[in-house]
C-alpha cells in the first residue's frame, strides 16, 4: 500500500455538529422547519444537496439556493475557527506514516473553501499530498468519484489506498473506488461489513499492522 486518505468531516476534525447547528440557523431562518427526522437524512450530503433538499420541502421567497449554501458555509467555518475541534491524535498519526513513506490525501464532501480552514486550524496543511471535494464531482459520496480524483492526484492505484472513513456513505464511495476501507470509530461500537479494519483512536496505531 502506498497512500492513505483520509474523509475529513468526523475523521480529522469533529465538526458534524457544527454542519448540524449551522443547517438549523440559516434554514431557519429562511423559514424552513428543520426536524431531526430529516436532519438526519443531510448527514451524509453535499452541502449543494442539502440547500436542494431543504428548499424541495419548505421553498423560500428568494429561492437563491447557492446563497443560502454559502451561508451555511460561513456558519461551519465561524465555528472551526472559534472552537477546539481536532480529533485527538490525528496530527501525530498522519505524520507517523509520512516518515513511513505514504502519501497522504483528502477526499470530502464539504466544499473546497472549507478544506484550507480545517487545515490550517489542525497546523497540518503541509502533510497532504493532495486534496479533493466532492464540490468538483457530479455527484458526491457514497458515489467514488472524489475518492478517485484523490488517488489520481497522488498518482497511485485506489488498490494501492487505504481510505480511513467514519460513515457509511463514505466507505461505501471509498470501497466502490476500490480503496481498502479502515472504519475510524472514535471510540465508538461501528460494526460494517464494507471495512476491512477499525481504527478505534489515532493514540498509537499504525497501519503497517494490517
Amino acid at each position: 500500500m502506498h497512500a492513505i486518505i483520509f474523509d475529513m468531516d468526523g475523521v480529522i476534525i469533529d465538526s458534524e455538529k457544527f454542519w448540524q447547528q449551522a443547517e438549523e440557523e440559516v434554514f431557519s431562518s429562511l423559514g424552513v422547519t428543520v426536524t431531526e427526522e430529516f436532519s438526519a437524512q443531510t448527514k451524509t450530503m453535499t452541502t449543494g444537496e442539502v440547500a436542494r433538499f431543504w428548499y424541495e420541502k419548505y421553498p423560500w421567497q428568494s429561492g437563491e439556493l447557492q446563497q443560502a449554501e454559502q451561508m451555511v458555509v460561513t456558519r461551519v467555518i465561524e465555528l472551526i475557527e472559534q472552537q477546539d475541534c481536532a480529533i485527538e491524535g490525528v496530527k501525530a498519526f498522519i505524520e507517523r506514516h509520512r516518515a513511513k513513506g505514504f502519501k497522504i490525501g483528502l477526499a470530502t464532501n464539504s466544499p473546497q473553501r472549507i478544506i484550507p480552514v480545517v487545515l490550517n486550524k489542525l497546523g497540518i496543511s503541509h502533510l497532504f499530498d493532495a486534496v479533493s471535494s466532492a464540490e468538483s464531482e457530479e455527484k458526491g459520496k457514497p458515489d467514488p468519484a472524489v475518492y478517485t480524483t484523490t488517488a489520481e492526484k497522488l498518482n497511485v492505484m485506489p488498490a494501492h489506498c487505504f481510505a480511513i472513513e467514519d460513515s457509511h456513505s463514505g466507505m461505501l464511495a471509498a470501497k466502490s473506488a476500490g480503496m481498502t476501507v479502515l472504519a475510524f470509530t472514535n471510540g465508538n461500537s461501528m460494526e460494517t461489513p464494507l471495512a476491512s479494519y477499525h481504527i478505534t483512536d489515532f493514540g498509537s496505531q499504525t497501519i503497517e499492522t494490517y
